[in-house]
């Protein structure tokens, strides 16, 4: 096993989310036993160098709790310190790798007045992200299935991201009177143009070769190769990131998106989604839409006014935040952001959102405000404000784990 230094060398010159995505990728999907107790809901696969750690929930697609994320982060605090494991993997069980925090959950628990256990959630979940963005050691996050939200969040910023012929990813936290958050607003800002705030305002989702294209990940294999993969992986006695490169190469493959991937949208995107505010945004392809057969415009559209009125304008200025900020001070602000969702302060749109897509499925939100024109600036600056009290902000072992900055 090589040392520390290789191990920090390895992490700084790949992992950082200013990323360039290589063209080749790989995934799995063995079989399981599924329990849905909370004891089980982490599994733990280990291996002569190597730990994986698999999410399953798979009755609400691998969906994070509390628990489970305090289990993960534990699991990877412990594999960082001993020195026998080389690498770690993460891997989700039967149709989905994760579907993001249980949004069903937090609105039971906001139903009970339940604040504290909503916001001990975010904590809990962000505290992991960062250890997962500042992880001494190489890890491959096999990204199959369905992936949506946060459920990215505790991937995208490990060392090597696998997705495969049927990864889907999406961002639909807007339509349920949220925000994209666990580091969302600094990965997806760095997204190529205008990508990330398409992605984040619409909830638009994008499949495995367009994770590629866009540096979302950083390699690709057909999903019947994985078990084969894994089996390679897990034979494996390394600590060296160029090591566990090749294994992922050599079942890899080379991918292009197609002439209907959003990839080939990205000037139309760029074109609209430039602009300050949503309003402009809505009028730009409102003027494309007038001009052009492509119903793209009108799709999006549809999409945009689907979405929570305030959901868009919070979303689009934490986007735009994050284009100039570190991965631990976005993790900070969506932490003030989640913590406004779920005091209902200025709105209800997150109960109502996961009320009207997740629970009664009637899918007809009623927003509070309405409309855009209804929120104000001043309703928007809530949501980014300091805490009150210095206490409440989120902590984050910074000195610990980068003490340079």
């Amino acid at each position: 096993m090589q040392g520390l230094k290789v191990l920090i060398r390895a992490r700084s010159s790949a992992h950082r989310l200013g990323y360039v995505a290589r063209r080749r990728c790989i995934s799995a999907q063995p079989h399981y036993a599924q329990y849905d107790h909370p004891e089980d809901q982490v599994l733990v696969d280990g291996r002569a160098t190597s730990r994986t750690a698999i999410l399953s929930r798979p009755s609400a697609l691998n969906a994070l709790t509390t628990s489970m994320v305090n289990r993960l982060k534990r699991l990877y605090e412990s594999w960082e310190e001993n020195s026998d494991i080389g690498f770690v993997l993460m891997k989700g069980s039967d149709r989905a790798f994760c579907s993001g925090g249980d949004a069903v959950a937090l609105h039971n628990l906001l139903n009970e007045g339940n604040i504290d256990e909503c916001k001990k959630f975010f904590e809990t979940l962000y505290n992991y992200v960062y250890l997962q963005g500042t992880y001494l050691k190489p890890h491959v996050a096999i990204m199959d299935s369905i992936t949506m939200g946060s459920g990215a969040g505790i991937a995208i910023p490990g060392m090597f991201r696998l997705v495969t012929d049927k990864t889907v990813l999406g961002y639909p936290e807007a339509q349920i009177g949220f925000h994209p958050d666990a580091g969302a607003s600094f990965y997806l800002s760095r997204l190529p143009g205008y990508l990330g705030e398409y992605l984040a305002l619409t909830g638009d989702k994008v499949n495995g070769v367009e994770m590629i294209a866009s540096g979302l990940a950083t390699h690709y294999a057909l999903n019947a190769r994985l078990p084969m993969l894994e089996e390679r992986l897990g034979k494996l006695v390394t600590d060296d990131a160029s090591v566990i490169e090749k294994a992922l190469a050599q079942y890899g493959d080379i991918v292009y998106p197609d002439n209907k991937s959003i990839i080939r949208k990205i000037d139309a995107i760029d074109k609209c989604f430039c602009h300050d505010t949503v309003e402009e945004i809505i009028h730009a392809l409102e003027s494309e839409a007038a001009d052009s057969y492509d119903e793209w415009y009108k799709t999006t559209l549809r999409k945009l006014r689907e979405a929570s009125p305030l959901s868009l304008k919070v979303t689009l200025r934490s986007i735009r935040e994050g284009r100039f900020e570190t991965h631990d001070r976005c993790l900070a602000r969506e932490y003030r952001i989640s913590l406004a969702a779920v005091s209902q302060e200025v709105s209800k749109d997150f109960s109502e959102g996961v009320r009207a897509r997740l629970v009664d499925k009637d899918f007809a939100p009623k927003w509070d405000p309405p409309s855009l024109a209804e929120v104000t600036e001043e309703m928007v600056d809530v949501y980014f404000r300091s805490l009150e009290e210095s206490d409440s902000e989120l902590k984050l072992p910074i000195s610990l784990r980068e003490p340079s900055i």
